[in-house]
Order: structure tokens, then C-alpha cells, then sequence
């Protein structure tokens, strides 16, 4: 091993660049849904051996020094990201006559921008970089800042978080409730990190304890949680989800609307297996009505005659605000009662950029690219995120889409609503990896909110999900079907304020950080820096 990270240390140029690269994209197999989270355990002692290597020349300015180590960062992160997200180029090839010259922007663009969260990450450690110990915690405090970052900086896109890596099964699931994602993130790069310390002897044997007292506990607290749960939870409500599997080259072509719209109806119709009582819910996927309600009044004369007393329909649907020369539209789910009527609705909040609307609509506008502008959906964001009440009593908390990623939004145990839905479209990707890691993300929310979730997706992956993450019965991808399930009633709180854990974490991996970087310079060592 010393002979590896040696090697490692010691490459300069296209090789080290080449190593990050390799070393992120391997790290991309421990998200779903291949699930090889020991592939971390790899790539991250490799990255820890580069930083090792990005050593500066006396005096360098400070700008010129963190050059380096950010190019290493951004290596790797351009690695993970274009092994974990290449499937969003199969959005456009739906209407490829189109978008497929655009193809480059969406496998390579969003890696290469993305990839600038990790290469600060690296930047922030380096800062605190030492010879021992410190320097793993200072790489997971970065990491843990970086990815924090990634939630809400140029929009948010916090996708496969590095800290779901730790989490492919519910037992690894329930920490998220006591230390939130940012926690999690910080620990689990320590985690990942910490065989790189076997080529080095100072500090090895405090690393190694605090490394496996947090996957102790991770498990440890996982096993606690699922142990408590309740064996058979009395029932919420009964649901019905519809998954249509309609193709997204259809889905918007006015000669098929009318073989959806009936598709939907049919699958939303058939009676309850072995003679159970109707359900209370009825959910179709987002967008699942191809047409404006309000510009089909027949269309709510059938959903009247399908909605039966005491059901409600939560349905995907375009909604229309103002005269067509101004209309807004809002992606939404609507409340349609047993009579008809369009009794509530939500509206999604957190927009897609480059699919729902354009950033910089006016700027691009003005330098010429009017055609790209034009080419997005120009989609209007919700003010709130209400929540909707069904007959039966229970009130839900709705998310539309890739709502569902952002950690802590359905927050810890506080929320008001009975259970969190999630409304998603996700034939855009076909059978690719996207579909997998965004209902994990989908599972892992429900966790942080110890609410169950009930999901409807297109083509899937629609089910029902209780509070501890686990999946109380699903249609698999592609599938076409209704599925009945019954929602547990499960009100979960958090052991205490997950924020304030996650805070306290990284607090003290700085700490750490700085002890030894402070060491180092008492040693003279920061040669290294």
C-alpha cells in the first residue's frame, strides 16, 4: 500500500488528472443502482494520496497555490458527476430533431459545472492540510461544505449527495434523522478517507477509532430505530397509484391525448382485488392529464363519474393562471373531489432550470439566443407549498418532481401533514440510472420526515414507502398498473435537532483540522502545504 500511494503522490500533470478522474468515476458506483458503496473506499484514500501530491513551491502566492488542488477536485468531481448523471442526455433525445445538439451541454456541461462544488471542496481542505489525521477531517469538512453548497447555490442540485452513499438500505438510512444529510456527508467522506491513513502513522489510531464509532453508530442507531418500529402500524388511508407508463415521445402529441386521458381513467377504474373497499386516494403521475383542465370541461364530467363519495384524485396537471396573451402556468397537482370539482391544488416551487424555465431568459435573449430561450418550458413557480386534505382526514405534503432531492425540506419529524406525495415524471430517462437514484433521494426524505411517502411516478418507480425508508410495496420500472396500498400511519420525531448535529459535526472536524494543521507548522512540515 505505501508503494501505492507513493505512485500516487508522485504523479504530476495529464496523470494526476487523469487518476481524479478515474478515482470520481469509480466513487459513482456506490449510488443506485448499482449500490458499491466499498468503491468510496477506494477512490477517496486516492484522493486524499493527489492532494498529498499538489505540493507548492516557496513562495507561491496563495491564489496560485490553491490552483492545484482545485483542479484536482474538479477532476474528480467531473469524474463522479458525468458517471452519475450521463443519463440526463436522454431527456433530449426524446424530440432529438430538437435538442440533440444540445447533448454535449447536458453530459458534459452539468458534470463540468457541478464539479466546481468539489473542487472547492478540496480547496477547503487544503487549507487545513497536514501530514496526519487532520487532513482526512479537513477533506470531509470541505466535502461537507460543498455539498451544502450544492443545495441551493445557482438554483440547487444537491443529486447523489456523497453522504447517500452510506445509505443504500433503510438500516443505513434512519442517521439522517438524528445528524441531517450535512452530517452524514461529513462523516461518510471521514469514513471513506481513512484507509489512506495506513500509510501513515501519526494519528492513525485515533482516525481509525473515531471512523469505526461512527459506522458503529450508524448502524448501531439504524438497528435501534428499525427494531422500535411498529410490526404491523395501523392504517392511514388506502391509495390507489396509477402508473400509465405513457411514452414522453406521447405524452404531449395531440393525436394520443384522448387514448391517455382514457388510459388513465381505465387504470384508475378497475375494482379492488379480492373484493377490498375502494380506496380514499387516487394518485396519477405529474403532468398525467395531457391537457388543461380548465379548456375541457368534459374531462371533469368524467373524472366526476371515476371519483367516487369520500375519494379524492390527486392528479399531475398543467395549471393555467390569466388570459392566454399572459397566461402563467404552473406544474401542479390538483384535489379533485367525488363531484367533479377542482377543490384544491399545489403548485411546484422548485423549478427545474433548463427544463421549466431559463436562467438568464433576458440576457440570452439579448445576445442572440432567442431559439434556446424559446426552446424551454416557461413555467411559473408556486409561492408556497400548501398542504392537501383528502375526506378521509389525513392531509398530505406535496412534492413535484425533483422537489423530492433537497434534504431537510420536508423537514424532521415537525411537519404537520400525515404523509409526504411525491409526483414525478421520470420517462424522460427511460431505463437508465436516474429513475433508481431519484426515488432513493425520495426514500431517504421520507426518513428525514418520519412520515410515510406515496409516490406516483409515470413510468415509475411509484409505491409506498413507510417512515423508516422502507418499501411497503412498489411497481417496477416501466410497469403498467393501479396499485392498492395501504399508507401506515406513522408520525416519527427527530431525537433532537439534526441541523444543530450536523453543525456540531462539522465544528468539530475543523477543529480537528486545524489542531493538526497547527502541529504540522510546530514541526515544520507545512512544506507539504
Amino acid at each position: 500500500m505505501e508503494r501505492l500511494a507513493g505512485r500516487v503522490i508522485l504523479l504530476w500533470g495529464w496523470r494526476r488528472a487523469l487518476a481524479a478522474l478515474c478515482a470520481g468515476a469509480f466513487a459513482a458506483l456506490a449510488q443506485p443502482p448499482v449500490d458499491f458503496f466499498a468503491a468510496c473506499f477506494v477512490s477517496f484514500p486516492v484522493l486524499v494520496w493527489l492532494i498529498d501530491g499538489a505540493a507548492s513551491q516557496p513562495g507561491e502566492r496563495l491564489a496560485r497555490r490553491m490552483l492545484r488542488p482545485f483542479a484536482i477536485g474538479w477532476w474528480f468531481g467531473f469524474g463522479y458527476f458525468l458517471a452519475g448523471l450521463w443519463w440526463t442526455g436522454a431527456a433530449l433525445l426524446v424530440e432529438a430533431e430538437l435538442f440533440a445538439w444540445a447533448l454535449p451541454l447536458a453530459v458534459l456541461g452539468l458534470p463540468a459545472l457541478l464539479a466546481l462544488f468539489y473542487g472547492l471542496a478540496v480547496v477547503l481542505a487544503r487549507l487545513l492540510w497536514s501530514d496526519g489525521a487532520g487532513r482526512i477531517a479537513a477533506l470531509a469538512a470541505g466535502f461537507a461544505v460543498a455539498e451544502w453548497l450544492r443545495g441551493f447555490v445557482l438554483t440547487g442540485f444537491p443529486w447523489n449527495a456523497i453522504g447517500q452513499a452510506a445509505m443504500p438500505v433503510p438500516l443505513m438510512m434512519q442517521s439522517a434523522s438524528a445528524v441531517s444529510m450535512p452530517g452524514i456527508n461529513a462523516l461518510a467522506v471521514f469514513v471513506f478517507a481513512a484507509p489512506a491513513l495506513l500509510v501513515s502513522a501519526r494519528g492513525r489510531v485515533p482516525a481509525f477509532a473515531v471512523a469505526a464509532l461512527a459506522v458503529a453508530l450508524h448502524l448501531g442507531y439504524g438497528a435501534w430505530r428499525l427494531n422500535g418500529a411498529d410490526a404491523a402500524p395501523e392504517t392511514l388511508l388506502e391509495v390507489r397509484i396509477v402508473q400509465p407508463s405513457i411514452s414522453q415521445a406521447e405524452k404531449w402529441d395531440a393525436a394520443v391525448r384522448e387514448r391517455i386521458f382514457a388510459t388513465l381513467l381505465e387504470l384508475s377504474a378497475r375494482p379492488p382485488r379480492g373484493g377490498a373497499a375502494a380506496p380514499d386516494l387516487i394518485v396519477w403521475p405529474e403532468t398525467a392529464i395531457p391537457f388543461v383542465l380548465s379548456d375541457r370541461p368534459e374531462a371533469l364530467v368524467a373524472l366526476a363519474e371515476l371519483v367516487g363519495e369520500g375519494q379524492t384524485l390527486f392528479a399531475g396537471s398543467v395549471r393555467v393562471e390569466g388570459e392566454r396573451a399572459d397566461a402563467r402556468y404552473y406544474n401542479a397537482i390538483v384535489a379533485i373531489g367525488d363531484d367533479g370539482e377542482i377543490v384544491d391544488a399545489a403548485d411546484k416551487i422548485w423549478l427545474v432550470p433548463f427544463g421549466e424555465f431559463m436562467p438568464l431568459a433576458d440576457l440570452l435573449s439579448r445576445i442572440g439566443v432567442e431559439k434556446l430561450v424559446r426552446s424551454v418550458s416557461a413555467f411559473t413557480a408556486g409561492s408556497h407549498r400548501p398542504l392537501l386534505a383528502t375526506p378521509a382526514g389525513p392531509t398530505a405534503l406535496p412534492f413535484i418532481c425533483y422537489e423530492i432531492i433537497f434534504p431537510g425540506m420536508a423537514g424532521y419529524g415537525d411537519t404537520e401533514a400525515d404523509f409526504i406525495l411525491n409526483v414525478t415524471n421520470d420517462a424522460w430517462f427511460g431505463n437508465t440510472p436516474g429513475p433508481y437514484q431519484h426515488f432513493r433521494q425520495a426514500q431517504i426524505r421520507a426518513v428525514e420526515a418520519g412520515r410515510p411517502l406515496v409516490r406516483a411516478g409515470n413510468n415509475g418507480i411509484s409505491a409506498v414507502v413507510d417512515a423508516y425508508g422502507r418499501i411497503v410495496d412498489a411497481f417496477a420500472l416501466d410497469a403498467v398498473g393501479a396499485l392498492d396500498v395501504a399508507v401506515p400511519r406513522q408520525r416519527l420525531t427527530a431525537p433532537g435537532r439534526p441541523d444543530l448535529a450536523g453543525i456540531g459535526i462539522l465544528a468539530v472536524l475543523v477543529l480537528w483540522a486545524g489542531v493538526g494543521f497547527h502541529a504540522a507548522g510546530r514541526r515544520g512540515l507545512t512544506g507539504i502545504y
